[in-house]
């Protein structure tokens, strides 16, 4: 287990997605209207695109890219320093292109934020998703490099 500095809440739309992440699952809120359809991150009650309120939870692969990436210097919160420099990762998913991700990527599930050399990251590099259970009893994704 990790230590977990800043959880993540759960709110009632998308305490699924960490429901399904404790499970070792990455899914994405879908309206769930046959003529829809559309995934929908960060979930909410609603679908943007037809206004239905009936959703599902549909299963990823898992693969993404680096679609944008920061190493926060200093960190942004003071009980980050530690680990420091560390990088925090937007991911686009290569089964919903539209659909993004913030993370951080790892050498290994449990490894620690600065883990990785900040030197291997790229914009559009391959990444697979990776779960870790916080110390709070929290499971959360973390990303690892594609070789």
């Amino acid at each position: 287990m990790s230590e977990a500095l800043l959880p993540p809440v759960a709110d009632e739309d998308g305490a699924p997605f960490w429901e399904y992440a404790a499970r070792g699952e990455l899914r994405v809120q879908a309206c769930a209207e046959p003529d829809c359809g559309e995934l929908r991150f960060p979930p909410r009650p609603c679908c943007p695109h037809c206004g239905s309120f009936d959703s599902e939870w549909r299963r990823m692969s898992g693969h993404g890219r680096i679609w944008s990436y920061v190493l926060p210097h200093p960190p942004l919160l003071p009980a980050y320093a530690a680990q420091a420099p560390y990088n925090a990762v937007v991911v686009e998913l290569l089964d919903a292109p539209r659909i993004r991700l913030v993370g951080n990527v790892v050498t290994a599930p449990d490894a620690p934020l600065n883990s990785l050399d900040p030197a291997r990251l790229r914009i559009g590099a391959g990444v697979k998703v990776a779960f870790t259970e916080l110390a709070d009893g929290v499971t959360v994704p973390r990303w690892l490099l594609e070789r």
